[in-house]
């Protein structure tokens, strides 16, 4: 009888209860590092390409103007997109738990008109924007509240509040137009730190830019915020408080409206109804440019800092060639488009590059009895 080589070269056998021990935590160090460098790396992808986007913005608007890199064009572009650009950073969890969120632009003409109005009245403005602000935060829980107690889409509830808080605009002030504001106050929306072309309004948005990192990718409130978009029965299962999350970020959205409505009137020196206008389109689309995903459960802080400047370079590359105002916001619409319809597209370009993949790979042999294996 022919003996059996791997007989004559015994292996020793590993005990079974090591032999788990090992491949349970292979198992949960190999599930700790996907969890910890899958998402990382896909932001890190995200966040080059819209560097690169941004160099190429940059180029273009240089070929288009000798002014385009200059500080006054750079202090001037940054400027008209920093009240937007603050409202992304509140939008930005409101779209990663899965909700929306589209009253702000009304909420910044609401606080301009009661700044206004309260200024008319002979209010003082230390007075003045502390009220502002509660107004705000007021608004942003009547949205929040009946999203969450009610169980409302918040597109139709905001969509439905966008013309409440206008119309209650335009009764606060009517057709009155307010621009004798003192001229402390209006500096600050238009002057730059001195000796330089940078806005005072960029120093306050990279603070608030460094607050939202730290909260959203640092702390508990980050953690609940994807923990909800991801699968919100499930976290409500793990002792997370979605209604009230939910509600106080809609509150904070409301109030980061109303300090945007607030740096407005100080940057344009009025108070009126239609201040805001269209501003909502650019807040969605910055943070859907930015990698959030609008079903949420996905998204960076970095990147929408980055869709920020990428924005804001679009709008003054486009205006240096000369397209009107009402151009820009068809652009920004397709920009928006684009920003949806890709990641779904680069999605299903996965799906179908895996099916091919496992269509490919050939069957497993059953091993033969006796067969030695090299």
């Amino acid at each position: 009888m022919t003996q059996d080589p791997r007989a004559a070269s015994p292996q020793p056998d590993p005990s079974p209860a090591s032999t788990d021990v090992s491949i349970a935590a292979g198992g949960r160090s190999g599930r700790a590092m996907s969890r910890l460098l899958g998402p990382l790396s896909g932001a890190a992808r995200l966040e080059v390409f819209l560097l690169v986007i941004l160099a190429v913005l940059i180029w273009w608007g240089a070929q288009l103007s000798r002014f385009f890199l200059t500080g006054p064009n750079f202090g001037f572009s940054t400027q008209a997109v920093m009240e937007i650009s603050i409202m992304a950073l509140a939008m930005t969890p409101i779209i990663i738990t899965g909700e929306i969120d589209l009253s702000v632009e009304s909420m910044v003409g609401l606080s301009s008109c009661v700044l206004g109005w309260l200024w008319a009245s002979g209010v003082p403005l230390e007075a003045c924007i502390p009220i502002v602000l509660m107004v705000g935060v007021a608004g942003g829980l009547f949205n929040g509240l009946i999203v969450t107690q009610w169980g409302l889409p918040s597109l139709v509830v905001t969509l439905a509040t966008y013309a409440l808080f206008r119309g209650l605009g335009h009764v606060v002030l009517g057709s009155t137009v307010v621009s004798n504001f003192p001229s402390d106050f209006t500096s600050f929306g238009y002057g730059y730190v001195p000796g330089t072309f940078i806005p005072w309004t960029l120093l306050v948005f990279l603070l608030l830019a460094l607050v939202a990192v730290a909260i959203v990718h640092g702390t508990w409130i980050g953690r609940q915020v994807f923990a909800v978009g991801k699968n919100k029965d499930a976290a409500r299962y793990s002792g997370v408080r979605v209604g009230a999350l939910k509600t106080a970020l809609f509150a904070v959205s409301g109030l980061v409206a109303a300090f945007a409505g607030i740096i407005l009137t100080s940057r344009t020196s009025t108070a009126s109804p239609d201040n805001g206008l269209n501003m909502t389109l650019a807040v969605v689309t910055i943070v859907v440019l930015g990698g959030v995903d609008i079903n949420g459960g996905r998204g960076t802080v970095p990147g929408v800092i980055l869709a920020v400047f990428i924005l804001g370079t679009l709008k003054s590359a486009l205006t240096q060639a000369g397209i009107s105002t009402d151009y820009q916001n068809v652009a920004i619409g397709l920009l928006l488009i684009i920003s949806v319809i890709t990641p779904q597209l680069a999605h299903q370009s996965r799906v179908l590059v895996d099916r091919v993949h496992l269509g490919r790979q050939r069957p497993a042999r059953d091993p033969v009895p006796g067969e030695v294996h090299q």
